[in-house]
């Protein structure tokens, strides 16, 4: 089978109007990109789409509960999103945090780390 999907490029501020065709589930032509990294995100993009999560989670500050910023260290599968956030609706972490600890590994079972995106002593 054999289809078309269009995609636009977000890896540099040109935005490429990629067309990327697909016979049977399978990269067959890539066409529009200015440049090799966007012929490679349209096709991470259309055969395994990733994401960074961005979220929060509590942290106990002084007996107050409120939120700590937290990303996923790099982006992880598309379809893995909602099982992480499942994952993370939970989680409590305790000061002091530093912008770039783990505060919770292999989200969803991708292998990719949870890190603070913000200190707090």
């Amino acid at each position: 089978m054999e289809m078309n999907k269009e995609v636009i490029c977000i890896v540099c501020p040109r935005g490429c109007h990629i067309d990327v065709k697909l016979v049977d589930g399978k990269v067959a032509n890539i066409s529009g990109n200015v440049c090799q990294r966007g012929k490679t995100y349209a096709e991470a993009e259309v055969t395994n789409p990733k994401r960074v999560l961005t979220t929060t989670v509590s942290i106990i500050d002084n007996g107050n509960q409120k939120r700590l910023p937290v990303r996923t260290k790099e982006p992880i599968p598309k379809n893995l999103l909602m099982k992480a956030m499942k994952e993370l609706k939970n989680v409590t972490v305790k000061p002091p945090v530093k912008m770039g600890d783990v505060v919770y590994k292999n989200i969803a079972g991708s292998g990719v780390d949870v890190i603070a995106s913000k200190s707090w002593e």
